[in-house]
């Protein structure tokens, strides 16, 4: 078997460009000192022989693909008992490495990059460090601050746990198939020693009901979590979910007595 083919069901689009994959493995920080990488959707190993390079971290992949799987066994001897076949989506993840630590990198299939960052969020106190490829739309959103168009639930979801970085752009002709849009590398990184100072499910809550009627003022858009009647003629009020930064929403939190 010289190749693997790409299977649209599983959005696998393998780069290409050796360059490229260099550059997403560099991008790999080490933030917080772990010692595990998990690469996800590894496919034939373009980004996974830049990975095994690097002696700071050992690498493991998780490939749904069993043709994938058939591959890399062959084709990196290096790899045996961490190529694992398995729904990264499924994985009890603070068991992959007895609780330790590790980052997440890849380039991950576009129709579940946002449930891997979810899946992510949930587990973010084993992830310190994630290098990904998104759909650039994605990427651009998740990386976006206040006062951009493109700032929204994701981006201060994502940011009320990570320090986030746009690092570069790809071109959809680097990858086999080429997609119909480009790409984007991103890069977060854990903050340590940081509370929200509120519950993240009632977080959570006020962020999608705010950005759900982005459109409209807070006054507006919050006007079904006021169960506690509290004085919305605060300045704070006027402004519109993307005008908001992270510690703006936990103090929405806080003041609406958001149930948690």
């Amino acid at each position: 078997m010289n190749q693997v083919k790409p299977k649209k069901s599983l959005g696998q689009h393998f780069l290409r460009n050796s360059e490229i994959c260099e550059r997403v493995a560099a991008s790999v920080d080490c933030h917080g000192g772990y010692k595990h990488v998990l690469e996800i959707g590894p496919g034939m190993g373009a980004l996974t022989q830049f990975l095994l390079k690097r002696s700071e971290f050992t690498t493991t992949v998780v490939e749904i693909d069993s043709e994938s799987v058939v591959y890399l066994n062959k084709n990196y001897p290096e790899l045996t008992g961490r190529i694992l076949e398995e729904d990264f989506l499924h994985m009890n993840l603070p068991a992959l490495f007895n609780e330790q630590t590790f980052a997440v990198v890849g380039n991950f299939p576009y129709n579940i990059s946002s449930q891997i960052l979810f899946k992510v969020l949930e587990n973010k106190e084993y992830v310190p460090e994630v290098v990904g490829m998104f759909q650039k739309e994605v990427a651009v959103r998740i990386a976006s601050g206040p006062g951009n168009k493109d700032y929204g639930i994701v981006s201060v979801l994502a940011q009320a746990y990570y320090d986030i970085e746009y690092l570069f752009t790809v071109e959809a002709e680097e990858f086999i198939p080429p997609p119909k849009v480009k790409s984007g590398v991103i890069r977060l990184k854990r903050k340590f020693d940081h509370e929200l100072g509120c519950s993240e499910k009632a977080l959570r809550l006020v962020v999608k009901t705010a950005f759900n009627q982005r459109r409209k003022t807070l006054r507006n858009s919050i006007k079904s979590l006021n169960n506690h009647n509290v004085d919305l003629s605060l300045p704070i009020f006027e402004k519109r979910p993307e005008q908001l930064g992270v510690e703006d929403f936990v103090y929405l939190t806080h003041y609406l007595k958001t149930p948690q």
